[in-house]
């Protein structure tokens, strides 16, 4: 699934799918200096349970990891996702 980087002003952006002018997933942050403040993530009801929250999250993780920022959960999905995997530990805040 593809993800499009999207600026949504001041220091705000987002990694969104959409289709048919419809979004059905999004990861959103604010950036504070080096440091992305994970603030919110949905994925909507035909896909939910596939795994893509994850998959926008991943986006997200190899993102920071490119720009040398860490990652700083907010979001009850990424509050979860850091503590149940590995993955992210190189770049938690």
């Amino acid at each position: 699934m593809e993800f499009e980087f999207v600026e949504l002003g001041g220091d705000a952006f987002a990694f969104r799918h959409e289709q048919d002018g419809k979004m059905l997933a999004e990861i959103t942050w604010t950036l504070l200096a080096d440091v992305m403040v994970m603030d919110h993530t949905y994925v909507s009801e035909e896909l939910r349970g596939g795994g893509v929250a994850k998959q926008l999250l991943d986006r997200a993780a190899d993102y920071a990891r490119d720009k040398g920022y860490k990652m700083e959960a907010v979001c009850s999905y990424v509050v979860t996702a850091f503590e149940r995997y590995k993955d992210y530990d190189d770049v938690k805040a």
